[in-house]
């Protein structure tokens, strides 16, 4: 089982580093499908004993959710823009590779110095959601289209799921279902956003909008 929890735990990690090695929106969006599809299956493999009903509820949840719903909304708000890949991002596809390879390590360090209220399986789970944090925090300062800073505001939730897994026998399934409640509710927002910022100014640049006078 140990096994199967680390193989997720690289692919989480891949699946970091292709959205920020990738310029094409669709491919982010679907990378971060596949990142929301594999942390549903997370807790599921890495629960304590027998998996409570709540937590396999929970699961099929964020898989639907993150997996399905979440890329639906982007891609439909892809369709409606111009975009079709982040041509210039503040920093550079090279540079933000260097800048997540320095993450991982950074994350493993604090991972390790970080006291658990319960044992896990993987010691990786811990470095895993701090990287994918800092991770949705990269992608939303270094890019541009407005798409792409909604996915690093995924990938942010995404970690703060994953570190919430330590907690996953403790935590009380209405604070759970809140929690991505309100994810969803900031999607459907952020999509509505991109659309009417799409229409009004033919673009979804964000740094754009500075240039907007009274």
């Amino acid at each position: 089982m140990e096994l199967w929890i680390d193989i997720l735990i690289v692919l989480l990690i891949l699946t970091n580093l292709k959205l920020m090695g990738s310029s094409r929106l669709s491919a982010c969006i679907r990378v971060v499908a596949l990142q929301g599809i594999l942390l549903g299956i997370l807790p599921l493999i890495a629960g304590h004993g027998q998996i409570p009903f709540r937590v396999m509820l929970l699961s099929a949840i964020t898989i639907a959710v993150k997996g399905m719903v979440f890329p639906w909304l982007l891609l439909r708000a892809l369709r409606t823009s111009n975009a079709r890949r982040e041509m210039e991002p503040f920093i550079g596809y090279s540079t933000s590779m260097l800048l997540s390879v320095g993450l991982i390590g950074l994350a493993i360090w604090m991972g390790g110095r970080l006291p658990l209220p319960v044992p896990l399986k993987s010691p990786l789970v811990v470095p895993l959601a701090l990287f994918t944090i800092m991770t949705g925090l990269l992608a939303i300062i270094s890019r541009r289209k407005a798409i792409t800073q909604v996915l690093g505001y995924l990938v942010m939730e995404n970690g703060i799921y994953a570190f919430g897994l330590t907690l996953a026998q403790k935590e009380p399934m209405l604070i759970e279902l809140g929690t991505l409640l309100d994810v969803f509710m900031a999607v459907f927002v952020m999509g509505i956003t991109i659309f009417h910022i799409n229409r009004e100014f033919d673009h979804i640049d964000t740094d754009l909008l500075t240039t907007l006078r009274d």
